[in-house]
């Protein structure tokens, strides 16, 4: 049973990855098609909104530890 749900995870991870790696490597390669341009777009703005929210936590928590 904990195998089987080992690879269930795997297979959902390798899902994640093609859907959100394949896009941004045809962006990154300038291929940019119609309706994928659009889902690129997605997949770059969400992962940035990621880095913006990832550095605030990081600066809220070395704030919190010099006033410590």
């Amino acid at each position: 049973m904990n195998d089987m749900w080992r690879v269930i995870g795997i297979i959902a991870l390798g899902l994640v990855v093609l859907v959100i790696g394949v896009p941004l490597l045809l962006a990154a390669a300038g291929v940019v098609l119609g309706g994928i341009g659009m889902i690129i777009g997605l997949a770059v703005a969400v992962i940035k909104l990621a880095v913006v929210v990832a550095v605030g936590y990081l600066a809220l928590v070395a704030i919190r530890a010099l006033m410590r």
